[in-house]
């Protein structure tokens, strides 16, 4: 069974906090965009209701982006 130090539990903590914090800003973001802006991002404004409403920890990942390490 593998074994995990409090450090590396809180490290996780920590990192996923700071992915969740990010989503919600991003999406927050994302519904204050005009009509225009969302129309040069290609998605309309109900893909970015749809979006922009979901729950911070859920994600839709589009590339891998490189994890921070501890």
């Amino acid at each position: 069974m593998p074994r995990f130090s409090l450090a590396q539990l809180r490290c996780q903590l920590r990192l996923q906090l700071h992915q969740y914090r990010h989503y919600r800003r991003s999406r927050r973001q994302l519904l204050a965009l005009d009509d225009r802006l969302l129309e040069d991002i290609g998605i309309t404004r109900a893909q970015a209701a749809q979006e922009g409403h979901k729950a911070f920890w859920k994600h839709t990942p589009l590339e891998e982006t490189p994890h921070e390490k501890c």
